[in-house]
């Protein structure tokens, strides 16, 4: 049983139990990362702790540190974002927004509602699938089976670029420098709220301890992963307000968990609470205006606009930018309408 890795912009599932071990009653106390080197095929002591640490390692239904000392009659269980299954990856013949390809890497414009990878509820008409169709032998990172040419990924609804690897160069190339935090990544998104100047955002993102689907933001490193997001004000239409976002680092749900921590949810974030009225007023051609946006866009307004990066065989830097979907283009276009003919 192979433990995953987490990628960058992971989609959130349910949790799965893929491995429940119980302890003897004569073992003596043991740490649980060395008891568990032991049990889990094919995993490392360093792949075993970053597990533990993720929250997916459960002793008696609880996360645990690495340090815990594994106890007699202790029920261990290894749970993950996807029930047990393999991992072979089916060919699918569906239609790719490609807007760059070379013989290292492609660019990839992925529209809102499409899954990147296989997954729980999702093991047809995803990205990879289509992928796995239009080029064979696409490469794979350690622990990252079933996701061929993946260097990072971005939420079901949220639209836009998508780099992809395909040969082992370019992969390792790619993903030293999201390890390093020297891609350039922008996101546009629309919030609520009227920001009041351009910040930053930081915190140990990781799952909330309420839902775990949602990831929370900690002062305590012990519960999550540094993230680093800084935004500037682009358009103000008084209760919303269209931010650009640029990633020092690349967290589940980063832009999402954050924006929501100060208070301004992306419009229509159902996960974080954006799709209800949190701004504007009491009217009924106000909430009929909003209600209406929200058909408009059924999804979080979240756009992976940019992406730069040096090339993994000349490297020379190259950048990229996708339009906005027409969803957000066209809900954009009603506020601009709404606020000019409703000023304050």
């Amino acid at each position: 049983m192979d433990i995953e890795i987490e990628l960058p912009d992971q989609e959130e599932q349910d949790l799965y139990e893929h491995l429940r071990v119980v302890v003897d009653k004569g073992q003596s106390l043991l740490r649980i990362d060395k008891f568990l080197m032991h049990r889990v095929e094919n995993a490392s002591r360093n792949r075993i702790q970053n597990a533990i640490d993720s929250g997916n390692v459960l002793v008696n239904d609880k996360a645990v540190k690495s340090s815990y000392k594994v106890k007699p009659m202790d029920i261990i269980s290894v749970v993950l974002p996807h029930p047990p299954r393999d991992t072979e990856v089916y060919p699918e013949n569906i239609s790719l927004n490609i807007v760059y390809e070379d013989d290292d890497l492609l660019i990839v414009d992925k529209p809102a509602g499409m899954v990147v990878h296989p997954g729980y509820n999702n093991y047809t008409g995803t990205l990879v699938n289509g992928l796995v169709y239009h080029f064979q032998h696409l490469p794979q990172l350690p622990g990252n089976d079933g996701r061929p040419g993946l260097v990072h990924r971005i939420d079901k609804d949220t639209s836009g670029l998508l780099v992809i690897s395909k040969n082992e160069r370019a992969m390792a190339y790619l993903a030293k420098q999201f390890f390093d935090h020297t891609i350039n990544r922008k996101y546009l998104a629309l919030v609520w709220g009227d920001l009041a100047q351009d910040g930053t955002i930081t915190g140990y993102i990781g799952r909330s301890v309420k839902d775990r689907k949602v990831m929370a933001i900690y002062d305590d490193e012990t519960k999550g992963k540094w993230a680093i997001t800084h935004y500037s004000i682009l358009e103000r239409f008084n209760y919303v307000t269209l931010v650009e976002c640029r990633l020092e680092t690349g967290r589940t749900h980063q832009i999402r968990a954050h924006m929501k921590h100060i208070g301004h949810p992306l419009f229509n974030d159902a996960t974080y609470g954006g799709d209800k009225i949190l701004k504007g007023t009491v009217f009924t051609k106000y909430k009929q205006f909003v209600e209406n946006c929200f058909e408009l866009m059924p999804r979080q307004a979240l756009h992976a606009q940019s992406l730069g990066f040096l090339h993994p065989k000349t490297k020379k830097f190259i950048h990229f930018e996708s339009p906005l979907s027409p969803d957000f283009k066209l809900v954009i276009e009603k506020w601009r309408n709404y606020i000019n003919a409703n000023p304050i």
